[in-house]
This record gives structure tokens, sequence and C-alpha cells, in this order.
């Protein structure tokens, strides 16, 4: 079989600086222009700079190890082969204007598929995708830091079984399900009938389905559906050292997050802190700088995290907010941004990722490292819900963990469906 030309557009190289080397017995090309915008982007002081910056070090890297001539090709250890390639005039030039850096790839593109070779473009942006096609070359999106979404969610497995099954799982406190195949962590529903149905997780230890942890009153909150059941008995148990919890807005993630990291820190002193952080990404035109301190930048930022705290005091009993500053004077609550998390060490936190859909897989990965020993993370967030230009929602850090992990007993994840916030913002997620 021929071998394929993979030309990468500048996006694919932002989102994976070593996406270069990811394209097994192929040939991976990548222009003169994508390498002048990854030089303009490298000063960058934000995630797209640094990321600039990893692959122009990771191509340069190649030319000073002496792996070959970039220009006639580099061999990597999978058979694929990486060659820069000077821009030069195509019959197409006359379509697309060559102001667009996007435009001087494409004719690169098709420049190389006039020579007759197999060529592939591969860009991020739907845009361009189209346009290659109009010009009939094969485009694609970059799936190697991708995870199916719709293969991940759904709705809580529901197993017919014998009443005598639900009488045995009460009475004992767990059955083994012969024949039904689970992932650690999965829970499912028993049903019998109408009358005898219940809720079971899978025990990977013991290859039982059983009972979930009774959640009590959580600083005054109570689930209100069968998934929020769910993600509370997750966020209770400490030998789950990773949990995801992915809803549209109002399913009460970070609510019970907090909730259940307010009864851990405060009320039985597993952990010592609490550890909550928001990627610091603006929903439409941003506000500009803010003055003050980085607590007080923050503030403006972290305002969702106070209004939940508000709501869960308040739940309590106390309308005069002094349980609030309570909370907030135990030097046991702290707010971050993500961007600081970077080079920190974090024993004993409860650490809670809100609107983590907007991380790419590389941020997860810096801030799950971070988590020291005897400490929990909590990532939240809507995948469909990006603000991110280079995420969807199958590539942004939240579902791309929750496949990664899946199978492995430290992690847990619920998929939140029923909006309980209001009935204003329930129907809002619904027709809207």
């Amino acid at each position: 079989m021929k071998r394929k030309t993979f030309v990468l557009d500048t996006n694919v190289l932002i989102h994976d600086p070593l996406a270069a080397s990811k394209f097994p017995r192929s040939d991976v090309v990548i222009p003169v222009s994508v390498l002048e915008e990854l030089d303009s982007k490298k000063r960058s002081p934000d995630e797209i700079g640094r990321n600039a910056r990893l692959a122009i070090r990771f191509i340069d890297g190649l030319r000073e190890n002496r792996k070959g001539d970039l220009h006639a090709g580099v061999d990597f250890e999978n058979d694929a082969k990486l060659r820069i390639h000077l821009d030069k005039k195509s019959d197409i030039e006359s379509c697309f204007p060559l102001n667009p850096n996007t435009n001087k790839i494409l004719c690169t593109a098709y420049a190389l598929k006039k020579k007759g070779e197999h060529v592939v473009f591969v860009s991020k942006d739907f845009a361009a995708r189209v346009k290659a096609e109009a010009i009939e070359l094969e485009a694609e999106d970059y799936e190697n830091l991708k995870v199916s979404y719709e293969a991940l969610s759904g709705p809580i497995r529901k197993i017919e079984v014998p009443k005598v099954t639900v009488d045995t799982f009460l009475k004992d406190g767990g059955v083994i399900l012969e024949g039904q195949e689970f992932v650690p962590n999965e829970y499912c529903t028993l049903h019998a009938d109408e009358q005898n149905s219940v809720l079971a997780k899978f025990d990977s230890r013991s290859g039982a389905v059983q009972p979930l942890l009774p959640p009590g009153k959580l600083w005054g909150i109570s689930p209100r559906n069968v998934e929020q059941r769910c993600a509370i008995d997750l966020l209770l148990r400490d030998e789950i050292k990773l949990v995801a919890l992915i809803g549209a807005a109002g399913t009460g993630k970070t609510l019970l997050a907090l909730a259940c990291a307010l009864q851990k820190v405060f009320d039985e002193g597993v952990f010592s802190k609490i550890l909550v952080s928001r990627p610091i990404v603006a929903l439409g035109k941003d506000i500009g700088y803010l003055p003050g301190s980085k607590e007080e930048k923050l503030f403006h930022w972290m305002q969702p995290i106070y209004d939940n705290l508000e709501v869960l005091c308040s739940s309590t009993g106390d309308e005069t907010g002094e349980t609030l500053r309570w909370i907030t004077e135990s030097n046991k609550l702290e707010m971050e941004a993500v961007t600081y998390i970077r080079g920190r060490s974090l024993p004993r936190a409860f650490i809670i990722i809100d609107e983590a859909q907007n991380l790419t897989p590389h941020q997860v990965k810096t801030v799950i490292s971070r988590a020291g020993a005897g400490s929990k993370v909590i990532l939240a967030g809507d995948a469909t819900q990006i603000d991110h230009p280079y995420l969807d929602k199958d590539s942004n850090g939240l579902i791309y963990t929750v496949g990664r992990f899946a199978g492995k007993s430290l992690f847990g994840a619920a998929f939140l469906e029923k909006t309980e916030r209001s009935e204003l913002a329930a129907l809002a997620a619904e027709v809207l």
C-alpha cells in the first residue's frame, strides 16, 4: 500500500507539540509557513506560546541530534519520516489569497499531490478542512488526543435480575452477577420489578456489586436524582483518587463537589485543605486586566465557587454568613488559577478543578500530577460548552482523561443529565 503524506497545519502542533512523531509508517510534512507561524506565537505567555516553543524545540532537537537532514527527511522508530517543505507555487494560487498562512499550507499540500504523493491535510480547523476538500485534497482532524464523548456518556445501566438477587443483595451487602462485565467503579441499577430495584456499584476487588455509601445530609443538601447519588458516592470514597463529573449547567457538579469537600475536610478531617481552581478562559469579550493582588484578581473568576459556598452555608441554617466567614478564614480553603499550579506538590488536598472542559490534555496531566500523597482530584465540567479555540467535545482534557483512565480502580466518572438548579435553568438547557 502506498505511503501517505500527512501535511500538518499549525494548530495541530499547537494542540500536540509532538504530533509530528505520531503518524507511523507515513511521511509527515511541515511546511515552512507552519514554522514561521510557530515562531510568531512562541513569545505568547499562555498555553499556545508554550506549545509553540515545545514544537520548535522538538523539531530543532531532531536536527541537533543529527538524525538526518530535515529537508531530505528524518526517520523515526515507528517507520515515519518527517521533513520540512519549502512553500512552492501551485496552480491554485488564483483561488486562494496567500496572505493567510493556512492557504500557503494548502498550496504546499496541493503541490505535493500534483507530484503524485498520497496527501492528507491534517488540521484542527474545520474551515481549513473544508477548503482542502474544495481543491480535492483528503482532509482529516487530528485524532491522536481524542476520545469519543458519545461512546463514553450514557445513562446508568439497568440490569434485569430475579427478585431473589435483589433480596440477596440487600441481605448480604452485595452479590456477584454472573455473565455481566463491568469496569471498576461502574454503577448500575438491579431491577426486578417496580417495587424491587436497587442502585449498586461494582467493586473490582471482590468482583461483586455492592450498596452505595449512605449520603446523609451533606452540609444541608441531599441528592435529587440517581446520577447525583452516584456522584456523591464517588466523592465520598477515599480509595477513589480521581473523579470526573460531567454534565450540563445546573446539574450540581460544583455544588456536590464542594459539599463533599467540606464534609471531608471540616467534618471528618480526612484531607487538610480544599484547593479550588478554574482555567482562566473568558466567556465572550474579555474585560481586560484587573487591578489588585492575585487574590483580588481571582475573586471575580472564582465568584461561581463563592456562590455555591453561600448556598451550602445557608442550607445549614446560617443566614448571617458567619459560617462562610469561618470557612474562608480557616486557611483550609484555597483558590488558585490553573496557570499557577504547575510545579506545586499538594499532599492531603481535596482538589476541585471546575470548568475542566477548557483544559487541554497536557494541562490536565499537569494538574493531576500535582496531587501528592493522600490527595483526591475532582474534574468537573460540561464537554458540550467549550470556550477554548483549539478544543472540542472529543479533544478536551476532561473527556480525554475519562477515556484514558477508564478501567482504573482509582478512577470513577459520573455523567449528570438532569438540571436541578431551577425549572427555568432546566428548560433553558433543553431548548436553547
